[in-house]
């Protein structure tokens, strides 16, 4: 059985990217939302098994919409995929309780491995 995967993420490029990474894999793309209002409405609708969540979008950011989202269910996981790789950013995204942060540009192993972790 798949595992459904949230892609939040403004860059039209990085939606193609996550999707071309993951056909064939055991993750299938359940929603892509462009915002973090967007994620945050449609996440009890969707319910997916794993969210990618992009950190600077328009409206809300993704710490602030990962937080939200893990308020109103801890039991979500939550992968940053940033290029804003920062120490404070690290912190605030670990203090949340986002399960991991890949770098773009990532690459499909490294993209996989943190997926399983964050599933585990």
């Amino acid at each position: 059985m798949s595992k459904r995967v949230m892609v939040v993420d403004d860059s039209r490029l990085v939606r193609v990217q996550l999707g071309d990474v993951l056909e064939g894999t055991e993750y299938e793309i359940a929603a892509y939302c462009r915002s973090g209002e967007d994620a945050i409405a449609q996440y009890d609708e969707i319910k997916p098994d794993l969210v990618t969540m992009d950190i600077i979008m328009q409206g809300m950011d993704g710490l602030d919409a990962s937080e939200i989202i893990l308020k109103q269910h801890p039991e979500a996981k939550i992968v940053m995929i940033s290029s804003l790789a920062y120490d404070d950013t690290f912190e605030r995204a670990k203090s949340i309780g986002v399960k991991g942060f890949i770098d773009k540009p990532f690459h499909k192993e490294q993209l996989l491995k943190m997926f399983k972790q964050a599933l585990e």
